[in-house]
C-alpha cells in the first residue's frame, strides 16, 4: 500500500507542475497535498542498511523532499524560484533513487 501511495504521490507532484501552468491555485494544494504525502513515507520507510554510503543516499531524499516543501512554499507566494528549488530536489531524489537500490543490493550481497 505503501509503494502505491508513494507512486501516485510522484505522479501528482508532476501534474502539478504541469497543471502549475493553468490553475496556480489548485495545483499549489494539489502540490502541498502530493508533497506531503510523499515526504511522509519517504521518512516512515528509513534506510535499513548499515553502509554509509546507504545513508547518505537517503540523507538525499529527506534533503529532496525539504526542497519540494520549500518549492510548493514558494508556489504559494508565486514566486517562479519554487521551479529552480523543485528541480534542484529532483536531482537528488533521482541520484538517491538509482544509486540506493544498487548499494543495498551490494550490501546484501557482501
Amino acid at each position: 500500500m505503501k509503494s502505491i501511495l508513494f507512486k501516485i504521490s510522484g505522479i501528482l507532484i508532476l501534474l502539478s507542475a504541469l497543471l502549475f501552468m493553468f490553475y496556480p491555485l489548485a495545483a499549489s494544494w494539489v502540490m502541498a497535498f502530493s508533497v506531503a504525502l510523499f515526504s511522509v513515507i519517504t521518512v516512515t520507510s528509513p534506510y535499513s542498511g548499515k553502509s554509509i554510503r546507504g545513508k547518505r543516499l537517503y540523507n538525499f531524499q529527506i534533503l529532496s523532499c525539504l526542497l519540494m516543501i520549500a518549492a510548493t512554499y514558494l508556489m504559494f507566494k508565486n514566486r517562479n524560484e519554487w521551479v529552480l528549488v523543485m528541480v534542484a530536489g529532483g536531482i537528488f531524489l533521482l541520484y538517491s533513487s538509482y544509486v540506493l537500490p544498487k548499494e543495498l543490493e551490494k550490501e546484501k550481497k557482501g
